[in-house]
């Protein structure tokens, strides 16, 4: 699966669990309610996918792209995100609790009403992110740099 390259892509509600995705061209796809648990995503090119309510749990999404992604009320506990670039992506309601998001570069991103607790963002870029409308008192959050996201 790793030479997908189709800009409209449907795999809505597939179950893809523990797939490996690794390095897939997965642009513009859509992947609304996919089960990706515990699918290798490392460095797939997800820019611009719907994952509305896609459940991501441990995914290892290191590198990958999800620039612009839609990833509204996804489930992405205890993802693995490093250095992953989520830029202006629509995170809204996600659960991103106990996610791995050290270096991900989250610039402009919408994370109103999603769910940080325990999640690690540092050196995270969150430079213009909406953040969620409660504060955040886990300290890990506070090494993230450019933290002075836009009030909700």
């Amino acid at each position: 699966m790793k030479q997908l390259s189709n800009p409209i892509i449907s795999l809505n509600s597939a179950d893809l669990k523990s797939a490996d995705l690794g390095f897939a061209n997965l642009e513009g796809a859509r992947l609304r309610g996919a089960h990706l648990e515990n699918a290798n995503l490392w460095g797939a090119n997800l820019e611009g996918a719907r994952l509305l309510g896609a459940r991501l749990l441990g995914a290892d999404l290191v590198f990958a792209n999800l620039k612009g992604a839609n990833l509204e009320h996804a489930n992405l506990k205890g993802a693995n995100l490093e250095s992953a670039n989520l830029g202006g992506a629509n995170l809204v309601f996600a659960n991103l609790e106990g996610a791995r998001l050290r270096g991900a570069d989250l610039k402009g991103a919408d994370l109103r009403h999603a769910n940080l607790k325990g999640a690690n963002l540092e050196s995270a870029n969150l430079e213009s992110a909406i953040m969620p409308d409660h504060k955040i008192f886990d300290p890990a959050i506070h090494n993230a740099k450019k933290l002075t996201g836009r009030p909700t």
